[in-house]
């Protein structure tokens, strides 16, 4: 039960920080655009090191151990591009304008000076607002697995997850309050999109966990490594370099696949 608390919290903390970009929204006036890009590099390069280094390899051992070396292997690589399949069909679905890919930078805020009360930015709040809840569902099954799996693993793939969600947090915020003039609203809209990822822990908890067995596991795992590889690659990865420089996001992509490599080996 205290494995299942902490891997509930981790995601929560992790979905929340969208509340996060909603305060630097409001109480900063300019976007510290060197310090996004690095940070989000840094979520990229832990993220995909994690994910092909020790995800898909415990993935991969639990399969095999269940179905043989050939057939625990197919299933492994099948399950990884799965989860890279389910992003990818999420992405498909929500409209471009109001995908979660397109980054806001606080200054954006003076396009929209004379824009209160416009229901057309208030749509696209609301619409960012749902298109950001539903990417951060399999984002909370992700992280909820890895915490209540592998707990050192955990922390480090919930802060680069937080890290990523912070900007999500300022694409929602931004538009809202600009159409409603209500900081609340805006604070509300965005502290909710994130909620996603505690509730798409829950349900996962709720629906899996009753047929938890290693083959089970090694399937959700190689999915959970598959997911956090696209997001990197698709989303975090083209969002750091919009908000800096190239130069910048790769080096933030290595110190985090450095960094995640160093805590891997400390455990061991």
């Amino acid at each position: 039960m205290n494995n299942v608390l902490f891997a509930f919290g981790l995601t929560l903390f992790a979905g929340l920080s969208t509340g996060i970009g909603s305060a630097l929204a409001f109480f900063t006036k300019k976007t510290n655009t060197k310090f996004l890009s690095i940070s989000l590099g840094f979520s990229a390069g832990v993220m995909i090191y994690v994910s092909m280094v020790e995800i898909f390899v415990k993935a991969k051992d639990s399969l095999t151990a269940e179905l043989g070396l050939k057939m625990g292997s197919w299933v492994t690589v099948a399950a990884f591009f799965a989860g890279m399949l389910l992003i990818a069909l999420i992405d498909k679905f929500i409209p471009s304008g109001e995908n979660p890919h397109d980054m806001y930078k606080i200054e954006d805020i003076e396009d929209y000076d004379n824009k209160t009360n416009d229901p057309k930015l208030l749509r696209m709040g609301t619409f960012t607002a749902l298109a950001v809840g539903i990417h951060n569902f399999p984002e909370g099954l992700a992280t909820f697995i890895s915490a209540l799996q592998e707990p050192t693993i955990a922390i480090p793939i919930a802060f680069a997850i937080a890290i990523h969600n912070i900007p999500e947090g300022i694409a929602v915020s931004v538009p809202i309050y600009y159409a409603t003039g209500d900081r609340k609203k805006a604070f509300l809209y965005s502290f909710l999109s994130g909620l996603s990822e505690p509730i798409g822990a829950l349900i996962g908890y709720l629906i899996l966990m009753p047929f938890i067995n290693d083959l089970v596991f090694g399937i959700i795992f190689a999915s959970v490594a598959g997911i956090m590889v696209f997001i990197s690659l698709d989303e975090l990865l083209p969002s750091a370099q919009e908000y800096g420089e190239h130069h910048l996001s790769i080096y933030g992509l290595v110190s985090g696949m450095a960094v995640m490599a160093v805590s891997l080996l400390l455990f061991i």
